[in-house]
């Protein structure tokens, strides 16, 4: 978290970013990375969820469950991720936030898996970690919404009906 907010800090010296957290695993995240950083700044939080859309065949889709509080115009934002894989929810969000015109757009995750990544132009500018295709929890992580509350992060042994003790 030092030196994640140590590097945000440096590039974002003398402005103050928003960041935006979706909920729910990013909020340990934001909020370990909000102390680390020595700069002024502003917190919000955006909730988003998934659905299959019989009018475009099945495919997954994404809606804003809970928008942003605050006007981004003209803004710095980060986003605040806890794990960056295919990214289109990702992408979908900047598309959105694009529309408000702020002044930037960056990406800050805990965990990267570019390997995974199906969208090429996403602005991730700033990287914990990047971590093998495995199931964690912990630190905001959850297995079907638990384990979110442990202190440290696990890996699982990974199926979600095994809600056995991490290892």
């Amino acid at each position: 978290m030092r030196e994640l907010g140590a590097e945000i800090a440096r590039d974002y010296q003398g402005r103050e970013p928003i960041l935006v957290a979706p909920l729910k695993a990013s909020t340990v995240f934001l909020a370990d990375l909000s102390r680390a950083l020595t700069i002024p700044h502003t917190i919000d939080f955006v909730e988003l969820a998934g659905f299959n859309s019989a009018a475009v065949g099945g495919q997954q889709r994404i809606r804003l469950l809970k928008d942003l509080d605050i006007d981004i115009t003209g803004r710095d934002l980060i986003v605040i991720e806890d794990v960056v894989d295919t990214g289109l929810t990702l992408n979908y969000l900047t598309r959105v936030f694009a529309l408000r015109a702020p002044s930037s757009i960056t990406i800050a995750t805990l965990f990267d898996r570019p390997y995974r990544r199906l969208v090429d132009d996403l602005p991730v500018r700033y990287v914990g970690f990047t971590v093998p295709d495995e199931l964690f929890i912990g630190y905001g992580f959850d297995l079907d919404e638990h384990f979110r509350n442990l202190p440290d992060i696990h890996l699982t042994r990974g199926s979600s009906a095994d809600r056995s003790a991490p290892r």
